[in-house]
C-alpha cells in the first residue's frame, strides 16, 4: 500500500508537469526565472520599506521626468548590454558573437540555470531596461536631484546618438 502523498511532493510534481508541458524539452530554466523575479520583487519592496521608513515623499512625475527617465533608461539599458566597454561584466554569463551595429557588440547567454537567466538579462537591453527603470524611479525618491542631473546627461547621450545615425543617413543620401 502506498502512503499518501505530502502537498510539497505534490506541488512539485505539479510544478514539473507543468514546466514540461511548457518548454516541451527546450532548455528554459523556469526555476532561475522565478528566482529572477524574486529578487526583483523582494529589490522592490525593500525600496519601498525604506522610503517609508525614511519618510520620503513619492514624487509626482512630471512629463518632463518620464521623458528624461525613458531616455536614460534606453541609453543604460545599452550601455549595459551591449557596449564594448561593458563587456567584462557580460563575460561570465555570455559568449561573443560580433558586433551588432556602431559600437555594440552580439553576444548570447551561456548556460544552465541562474548563469543563463542573468546572461540572457546581461545581454537584453528590453530585459534590463525593466531594471534600470526601477533604479531610476528609486534614485527620484531618494536623491531626485543627482538622479535628474543623472538622466539629464544619459538623455543627452542618447539624443545625440540619434544625431548620429541621423547625419550618417543624411550623408549617404546625398552620397558623400
Amino acid at each position: 500500500m502506498s502512503s499518501p502523498e505530502e502537498p510539497q511532493d505534490r506541488l512539485r510534481r505539479t510544478f514539473g508537469e507543468e514546466r514540461g508541458a511548457y518548454t516541451a524539452g527546450a532548455d528554459q530554466p523556469m526555476g532561475a526565472y522565478a528566482g529572477a523575479m524574486g529578487v526583483y520583487a523582494v529589490g522592490v519592496a525593500a525600496l519601498s520599506a525604506a522610503a517609508r521608513l525614511a519618510r520620503r515623499p513619492l514624487p509626482d512625475p512630471t512629463p518632463w521626468d518620464v521623458l528624461l527617465c525613458a531616455g536614460a533608461t534606453h541609453r543604460l539599458s545599452r550601455l549595459v548590454t551591449k557596449d564594448p566597454v561593458t563587456s567584462p561584466l557580460r563575460a561570465p554569463f555570455a559568449r561573443f558573437r560580433g558586433t551588432s551595429g556602431p559600437a555594440e557588440l552580439a553576444e548570447e547567454p551561456r548556460g544552465r540555470g541562474a548563469r543563463k537567466v542573468v546572461g540572457e538579462l546581461l545581454t537584453c537591453p528590453f530585459c534590463t531596461g525593466l531594471w534600470v527603470a526601477t533604479g531610476l524611479a528609486a534614485g527620484m525618491v531618494f536623491a531626485p536631484r543627482s538622479t535628474r542631473l543623472a538622466t539629464a546627461t544619459m538623455t543627452a547621450i542618447t539624443g545625440a546618438d540619434l544625431l548620429h545615425f541621423l547625419r550618417v543617413r543624411l550623408q549617404q543620401a546625398v552620397g558623400e
